[in-house]
């Protein structure tokens, strides 16, 4: 395996807004309003996309557990919301918090808020209670949605909670959700052919150090993450025949 040259630096959030980082209540409200927004997103899947899904069965009805995901485009979230089969606390960058309409949408759903490109101790703290809680909690590894329509160095992050939470990782993959394509079928009234793959369950291993887990656990939840895609998406990981 041979790691691509290309390294793009990573965002870093520039709005501080702490306190709205906290665990989502599951009250009956929330849990009614998540339902509705899955059943939208599956009739938004329905009718914009044609979708293939493989290992559905690979995400468990209850956690802990980390789900890890590549980022393409604004469908990832639409088609993780309606294929999802039990309540996941996804990760989003504060900025969206801001804009109206989908900030209100998001907070209402219960994201977990996260300051981009900087220690977040208080999102941590919600991560763990989240796992107390048997929870499952999404994250994209890479940090953003991908520049370059392929898999971008990841951040340590993941690799960090995974360890301090010690939990088992669910890699998830996209392909096909590149805004471009997504937006121009749109205009064009057509449906886009999109995959969506759930791998089997793993837990990284512990090193001498934290510092060299982190490390070699980064690389090995981006290189699974790229032996579930196409040559064309591993992008920084790409894996040789």
């Amino acid at each position: 395996m041979q790691k691509d040259e290309q390294v793009l630096s990573k965002p870093r959030s520039e709005v501080a807004n702490p306190e709205i980082i906290r665990l989502a209540k599951l009250t009956w409200w929330r849990i009614a309003y998540r339902n509705l927004l899955r059943w939208f997103s599956k009739f938004l899947v329905l009718i914009w996309t044609r979708t293939r899904v493989v290992g559905l069965d690979n995400i468990p009805q209850i956690g802990p557990a980390l789900i890890v995901a590549n980022h393409l485009g604004d469908a990832d979230f639409i088609l993780g919301l309606a294929y999802s089969t039990s309540i996941v606390e996804p990760f989003a960058k504060i900025e969206l918090y801001e804009i109206p309409v989908l900030g209100k949408i998001l907070d209402a759903y219960g994201v977990i808020w996260v300051h981009r490109g900087q220690p977040d101790r208080r999102a941590l703290r919600v991560v763990m209670e989240a796992m107390k809680q048997k929870r499952i909690v999404g994250i994209a590894p890479e940090g953003r949605e991908s520049l370059t329509g392929a898999l971008e160095e990841g951040t340590d992050g993941a690799a960090y909670l995974a360890l301090k939470s010690d939990v088992p990782i669910i890699p998830v993959t996209f392909t096909g959700t590149e805004n471009w394509r997504v937006f121009n079928n749109m205009k064009r009234f057509k449906r886009t052919e999109v995959t969506v793959t759930i791998g089997k369950p793993f837990r990284l291993e512990r090193e001498d150090s934290l510092r060299q887990s982190i490390k070699l656990g980064t690389d090995t939840i981006m290189y699974t993450l790229a032996r579930q895609l196409p040559e064309k998406y591993q992008g920084f990981y790409k894996v040789e025949n």
